[in-house]
């Protein structure tokens, strides 16, 4: 799946239809009691900058979903019972939080049964002009899919005699990239028994409440004399003081109101070349690695600073039971890199080979609460805290190899924030490449000058 946002899906016209948690699921939701499982630190992390940035003035929506097609002219009784059957498989997405306490700065899960779910569907009508749509879907996807709302996703179907385009969205506390590329085929496999008359049950997924609870427990049992705060804290020092920002003048005012952002999407290499760059890293570990050492030679030869500093995520999926479950299984690292050791491709390899193999476990614990621990008012003022740059390989999720006919995306929101994002993805027909930055023309120019050197030093390994 290409990550793209919804303005590059190639929405086409049709009849719009949306599902959304019904009316007495919510009401039921009302009434539940606290659910003992916490939030994970990530979540908790996410929902307090979304208040925070809300109670400045302002609104940075950042959902997160998946687009793709289903042939012909949907049975919509079917999606629907695809979907709800989905939904319900996934623990999370029936779970929410309220702000208790006298100051209203708590927060408590609570956690709806799967027989008290049930999807309310609304025929919105026809869409003639596919700007007007897109311009709909986006305007539904920010006041529902909003991290400080209960329930915060929402399915769409544009349905039409040919096709039938499948848009769901999602408050990125509840989803991960990883929990996005297993819809499509999830979503046709159930579809496709519902319309059919077979009766399907999905096979259990495990829960991220219950991965929550035992990341936060394993998370509480440190305390700021560990060896893994002392790591961060010492990171962050060299940092300046903060998570580290990409390290290139993006043409910030520093006095100025949060930015808005612009996305780059395009490909970087065909299934040979990509093929080639990881036969040529594989010595030190593989693409993953070598995106990393050659965005420390781009950034160098762009900003000449002496080390390249920044925060790797990696997946914290550790257990099979894990792997089909929707949530937010990420964690980062903090890596450096320093220029003096890395002066070519090979030599940048092995240094930012070992500097992933010296940290790479220190992603099991999250960074939000390092942080807490660090004792050091990170007040969010942006939706990101640090700057990064992914790599993930999708060839091996189930149904990858039918994304270019299914037109399936990975969708994300572009909307406000000062940081440099990258995302590097595998498939099955290459190197994809997709990129959001502050909308200046400094950043623009940088931004230009960072993927067409990324595409060089890739296609050099061949």
């Amino acid at each position: 799946m290409r990550i793209t946002d919804i303005q590059r899906c190639d929405v086409r016209p049709g009849r719009l239809v949306e599902w959304t948690l019904s009316s007495a699921t919510i009401a039921t939701a009302t009434g539940l009691p606290e659910d003992s499982r916490p939030p994970a630190y990530n979540q908790e992390s996410h929902l307090r900058t979304a208040r925070t940035m809300r109670d400045d003035g302002m609104f940075a929506p950042t959902w997160i979903g998946a687009a793709f097609d289903i042939a012909g002219r949907a049975d919509l009784d079917a999606l629907e019972e695809a979907l709800r059957r989905w939904t319900l498989r996934h623990e999370t997405l029936r779970s929410g939080f309220r702000w208790t306490g006298e100051s209203g700065d708590g927060m408590r899960r609570f956690t709806l049964d799967a027989d008290a779910v049930s999807l309310q569907r609304t025929e919105v009508g026809d869409f003639t002009d596919p700007e007007d749509l897109v311009r709909h879907l986006q305007d539904r996807f920010d006041a529902t899919a909003d991290a400080l709302r209960w329930p915060n996703l929402i399915y769409t179907a544009v349905v039409r005699d040919d096709s039938t385009s499948v848009y769901m969205a999602f408050d990125h506390s509840n989803v991960d990239a990883y929990s996005i590329y297993r819809i499509p085929a999830a979503i046709h496999e159930l579809y496709a028994a519902g319309s059919s008359g077979r009766d399907m049950e999905p096979s259990p997924a495990g829960s991220y409440v219950d991965f929550c609870e035992i990341e936060r427990t394993d998370a509480d049992r440190i305390d700021e004399s560990h060896d893994i705060v002392a790591r961060w804290r010492e990171f962050i020092r060299r940092c300046g003081g903060k998570p580290p920002a990409f390290p290139v003048d993006l043409g910030l005012d520093p006095e100025g109101p949060l930015p808005t952002q612009k996305l780059v999407c395009e490909p970087l290499t065909d299934p040979d070349a990509a093929a080639a760059f990881e036969a040529y890293c594989r010595p030190y570990g593989g693409s993953a690695v070598g995106v990393l050492a050659a965005t420390a030679l781009i950034v160098h030869e762009i900003g000449g600073q002496p080390v390249y500093r920044t925060v790797v995520p990696f997946h914290t999926r550790v257990k099979s039971r894990w792997s089909d479950s929707v949530g937010w299984y990420v964690g980062g690292a903090p890596v450096e890199i320093p220029m003096t050791e890395a002066r070519d491709l090979p030599t940048a390899l092995r240094t930012a080979r070992d500097a992933l193999h010296a940290n790479r476990h220190m992603a099991r614990m999250p960074l939000p609460r390092v942080l807490r621990l660090l004792g050091t008012d990170f007040r969010p003022t942006s939706p990101d805290l640090y700057s990064t740059v992914s790599y993930v390989d999708t060839r091996d999720i189930p149904g990858s190899e039918h994304w270019v006919r299914q037109k399936a995306s990975g969708l994300i929101r572009v909307s406000y924030g000062d940081q440099l994002c990258a995302w590097v993805t595998r498939l099955h027909e290459g190197l994809w490449f997709a990129g959001r930055y502050p909308d200046t023309d400094v950043a623009q120019k940088n931004m230009r000058l960072y993927v067409e050197r990324l595409r060089d030093i890739i296609a050099s390994t061949a």
